[in-house]
């Protein structure tokens, strides 16, 4: 049996598919990557493996990074998607409408890394809704991100508004 993932970007204006196998899942903590993914680190999982890889709506936009590597993602809101190198591309993790269960087992470039990013994990944590004087700034948004999994019509007939 293929198996099969979509995901997407933020907006919903890129869709993606990917049957059958995923690759090496990695984070990348050099400096193009953290300026590309505007983060510590760029999580990504290799698609060379598998079957096929269809945008199933809008196209990617690409930058050409450096000589050898592109980067797609959404002109529309931005998000990153993919990391298009010689040797294939990867996809990022976090742009998969379920991204858990592709986990990084490798970590490159990590002559790039910044040096508090080991010490993520250790700082104190706190839900959303824990923060008690952002209550009220918390009840009043409305999202407008694309649902994570795929829709025949996007955004909503009628267009997305704050009720």
């Amino acid at each position: 049996m293929t198996s099969e993932r979509s995901g997407g970007c933020q907006c919903g204006a890129v869709r993606f598919r990917v049957r059958g196998q995923l690759g090496h899942a990695s984070v990348c903590h050099c400096r193009m990557c953290q300026k590309a993914f505007g983060g510590f680190y760029a999580p990504l999982v290799s698609v060379r493996e598998a079957d096929s890889v269809e945008w199933t709506r809008g196209e990617r936009a690409v930058f050409r990074s450096s000589n050898v590597v592109s980067r797609g993602f959404c002109s529309a809101c931005g998000t990153p998607l993919t990391y298009e190198a010689p040797d294939g591309m990867a996809i990022s993790i976090a742009a998969f409408d379920d991204p858990c269960g592709i986990v990084p087992i490798v970590a490159y470039g990590v002559e790039g890394k910044l040096p508090y990013a080991d010490a993520v994990p250790d700082l104190p944590e706190r839900k959303t809704e824990e923060d008690v004087a952002a209550a009220a700034f918390l009840a009043a948004i409305v999202s407008f991100q694309h649902p994570d999994h795929d829709t025949d019509v996007w955004p909503p007939e009628g267009g997305l508004r704050k009720e």
